[in-house]
């Protein structure tokens, strides 16, 4: 099959018509599958909302053109589709996880991640992914007869499982530490199996994510000028791209010849992703979306050669860009930001908004610090530089 061609419906994929359903009952759409109101709720969320001020790996106000939390979940939702599509699989589904898997980030990205997992270290610590099922199923208050979002069963284990199961069958977590605290929370209320693998839709909005990151952070350190596009040639895939386009438009200036290298970057990640899908799926044979959490072991991936280049990438872009001096000079700024809010607001929680805090809340040290983790977890980074700025005499500039 050609790719980009829609495949037939594939017997493995996830059936809305046979979804388990939500955690509490509705009544169906007319209109909608299960999997596209899922989508919808993420979409008209105030958490999918905020992602548009909440950092990438550049703070919202350093350009106008750098990548933000809502714009990387918008790529990778494409290309999660595109993966789909080829596949046979609910691109409803896929496109739901791929627009909710950044909900929970913090604002500052993994630098107010780090922070308040710091600060929460005694109650539980702090998780993205774990924070972004608490987005869903308890934070977003939009309905009348529940708290969250209240989606499928298969788009809530597809976020919590979409980089593989977290226990054995006994329950005892595979990291060998406690589960992250807002999973362990919920999976007491709500069965997601967190001993098996995602459905397929999960597994390859995942794999979006990841060539969602390579191309589009190669493509924001070029324009930040951290690095130069030169710079990847030794790299495997990636220096094949850089010496292909110089040979086919030798004349080509700066800022196409970094386009084209993340279009054909994109490209090639995708199609890699494809076919070796597809080798995994013709060998396994699995007949449902059940026989594809059961087989042990994920059925979407990529090739061995690209997963070695795709690991290259990243450890380019871990050296020249994430460590920048630049970068970490921000974000080392951003994470005091987001510490001296936790303990402000720890040491007198009256200063949070109304809504967050009265009198009559439980006043121990674990609620405590769990609402405030909640409340600076959804903030944007702009909110929390003016709440800082409201609250302390300097604030720092984050440029």
């Amino acid at each position: 099959m050609a790719i980009g061609r829609a495949a037939p419906r594939a017997p493995f994929a996830s059936d809305p018509d046979g979804s388990r359903g939500r955690l509490h009952g509705e009544p169906p759409s007319r209109s909608r599958s299960v999997f596209r109101r899922d989508c919808d709720r993420v979409i008209h969320s105030t958490a999918f909302r905020r992602l548009k001020h909440k950092t990438q790996v550049f703070v919202f106000h350093e350009g106008d053109h750098y990548r933000t939390r809502l714009t990387h979940s918008l790529e990778v939702a494409q290309i999660a589709r595109a993966l789909a599509r080829v596949l046979g699989l609910d691109e409803d589904l896929t496109e739901a996880l791929a627009l909710a898997h950044d909900l929970g980030h913090p604002p500052f990205g993994h630098a107010g991640e780090r922070a308040l997992d710091q600060c929460l270290a005694g109650h539980g610590g702090f998780d993205h992914n774990a924070q972004t099922l608490r987005v869903v199923t308890h934070l977003e208050r939009r309905y009348p007869g529940f708290d969250g979002l209240n989606l499928s069963w298969e788009t809530l284990e597809g976020i919590v499982k979409h980089n593989g199961p977290l226990t054995a069958r006994d329950g005892t977590p595979l990291t060998g530490g406690d589960l992250p605290w807002g999973i362990a929370d919920y999976a007491g209320r709500h069965d997601l199996e967190l001993w098996s693998h995602a459905g397929l839709e999960a597994q390859v909005a995942a794999l979006a994510d990841d060539i969602a990151y390579d191309a589009h952070d190669i493509d924001d350190g070029l324009r930040a000028g951290l690095f130069e596009i030169d710079d990847l040639a030794a790299l495997p895939l990636a220096g094949d791209i850089v010496r292909g386009i110089a040979r086919r438009f030798p004349a080509l200036d700066h800022g196409r010849r970094g386009a084209e290298l993340v279009r054909e970057l994109i490209s090639n990640l995708i199609e890699d992703v494809e076919a070796e899908t597809r080798r995994r799926l013709d060998a396994a044979r699995p007949g449902s979306a059940e026989a594809v959490r059961r087989h042990g072991a994920v059925l979407a991936a990529f090739s061995p050669a690209m997963a070695e280049a795709e690991r290259a990438i990243k450890a380019f872009l871990r050296v020249r860009m994430y460590r920048h001096d630049r970068v970490m000079r921000v974000m080392n700024e951003a994470e005091s930001v987001v510490r001296a809010l936790f303990a402000h607001y720890a040491e007198s929680p009256a200063d949070l908004p109304a809504e967050w805090w009265s009198s009559d809340h439980p006043t121990d040290a674990r609620t405590r610090a769990r609402l405030i983790g909640d409340f600076i977890a959804g903030m944007t980074d702009r909110y929390a530089l003016i709440e800082h700025d409201r609250l302390f005499d300097s604030t720092p500039d984050l440029r």
